[in-house]
């Protein structure tokens, strides 16, 4: 019989105690997932390292990544646990996103969308297609697990609106992500010497899409002082911590506010001339947000699978005995093809 892989055990490790942490209503569940998602090179792994406490150098993310971590509560206290995803390669590996995503994990899952601020013209694309990949992925989960538990389906869909207060005057204007949206826009060190046209749009197109979700949002670079503001924000979504009051809406300053915080009133109308807004021909207000921004930032294609590194050439899965039996095969195959063109024009010539 085949011994299981380390992915394999993983993954079984991560379902199981999903499956003990929901054993009976109103037993605190002591693990967490949070999944991270974003632009490819954004900062992903860098955030997760950070708030494990890891000193260690980042490496590229491959495909999907596990790891965990844990913190006690107090002394004497069994350590809750928090495991953290990680989808490599932008947008080129949106059929990975399912993996992570199931019912014995979903109501404890968060998802964190890292969008590098210093490329503005693939921002909104990878924004878009992540968001859309996931929200549809979740939706499926939560619908799968309404049929066996319609109990546990109803408190999520009740949950989504758990950071926007009832008197909250945009509430019948927002359209909350099933499951808590954390976005960080990465690399704001590069953004902050844009032009401040550039920022202001920016700026004002990812508050608003954060409202309209029901997302919190913070800008993040190298700086120390930012990384441990985001670290205080994962570890609210990792361990439970109680989440920050602050908010930031200073186009000038890394911009922080909590989910719920904000409001379209102070967000304001998209940055376009008025005699422009009506020229869009916008079916919906995400749509006109999208087409405003696009107009100043013209989506670049991000050819995803070029991008790709290829793993058997990465140093860091190096193995001396795998690596030369590879250079070996590719030594056979380049002379098999050298062997098949003269062949061919051989052939050619005889006929």
């Amino acid at each position: 019989m085949p011994s299981e892989t380390l992915w394999e055990i993983a993954k079984a490790e991560v379902e199981k105690r999903g499956r003990i942490g929901r054993e009976g209503d109103g037993v605190e569940i002591g693990e967490k997932s949070v999944f991270f998602i974003g632009s490819k090179n954004g900062g992903k792994t860098t955030i997760i390292l950070r708030c494990l406490d890891r000193d260690e150098p980042p490496k590229p993310t491959l495909a999907l990544e596990y790891t965990y971590g844990r913190r006690a509560k107090g002394h004497n206290t069994p350590k809750d646990i928090a495991h953290f995803w990680e989808l490599g390669g932008g947008t080129s590996l949106l059929d990975l996103i399912s993996i992570p995503i199931t019912s014995d994990l979903l109501r404890t899952f968060s998802i964190v969308l890292v969008l590098d601020l210093s490329k503005p013209n693939h921002l909104w694309p990878t924004m878009e297609n992540l968001l859309q990949a996931t929200r549809s992925h979740v939706d499926k989960v939560i619908m799968k697990l309404g049929r066996t538990n319609s109990k546990a389906a109803s408190e999520m869909r009740q949950k989504m609106w758990s950071t926007m207060q009832k008197e909250h005057p945009d509430r019948e204007l927002i359209d909350p992500f099933p499951v808590p949206l954390v976005i960080i826009g990465s690399k704001y060190d590069i953004f902050q010497d844009f032009d401040s046209e550039k920022r202001k749009v920016i700026c004002k197109t990812l508050r608003f899409v954060a409202h309209y979700y029901g997302a919190s949002l913070m800008f993040t670079s190298k700086s120390e002082a930012l990384l441990l503001k985001i670290r205080g924000v994962i570890n609210q979504l990792a361990f439970g911590i109680d989440r920050s009051k602050s908010i930031c809406v200073d186009q000038n300053k890394p911009l922080f506010i909590t989910a719920g915080l904000d409001s379209l009133c102070q967000i304001g109308p998209p940055p376009a001339p008025d005699n422009d807004i009506g020229k869009f021909h916008a079916h919906t207000p995400m749509e006109l947000w999208k087409k405003v921004y696009e107009k100043l930032f013209p989506p670049k294609r991000i050819n995803t699978l070029k991008d790709l590194k290829d793993p058997a050439r990465d140093p860091q899965y190096a193995e001396s005995e795998v690596d030369e039996m590879r250079v070996q095969k590719d030594q056979e195959l380049e002379q098999y093809k050298r062997n098949a063109s003269k062949s061919w024009k051989q052939i050619e010539l005889d006929s």
